[in-house]
């Protein structure tokens, strides 16, 4: 038998055809909003740990303070007593210059471990990616 005129059946099927594309275009918007989510926690944790070498760049900086502070006082003071001003003002100067060296190196490993793209995300949206291409597998 053909379909007749006014027939509710061909509406039926393209209701749920309709439903179907209304139900993947929820899905996505709900995977998109989760991707959207997971790139912002992974920004959030990069962005910690670059606060962290960016503080490691703050105690270089300021043993770096700390090595013209002491260069001063060392000068004035001199610590004659012990020995030549000249020479103790060199070592308590040499001493904070080590003390930035090794501030300042730690802060540059840290920072270099900082990954600005968010991994995880990226690689979730290729495998969303690659699913919209091939649903069915």
């Amino acid at each position: 038998m053909s379909p007749v005129p006014g027939s509710t059946e061909p509406q039926g099927q393209e209701q749920s055809v309709g439903q179907l594309l209304s139900g993947v275009t929820s899905d996505l918007q709900t995977l998109f909003r989760q991707e959207v989510e997971l790139a912002k926690a992974e920004i959030k944790e990069e962005g910690a740990r670059a606060g962290k070498a960016a503080g490691m760049y703050g105690g270089a900086g300021f043993a770096g303070y700390l090595v013209l502070l002491f260069l001063s006082l060392a000068a004035v003071l001199g610590l004659a007593n012990v020995m030549d001003g000249g020479w103790a003002a060199l070592i308590v100067a040499a001493v904070w210059a080590v003390v930035a060296a090794v501030l300042y190196q730690k802060g540059r490993a840290r920072m270099r471990a900082v990954s600005p793209k968010p991994e995880q995300t990226v690689e979730t949206m290729k495998e969303n990616a690659e699913w919209a291409r091939h649903p069915t597998r």
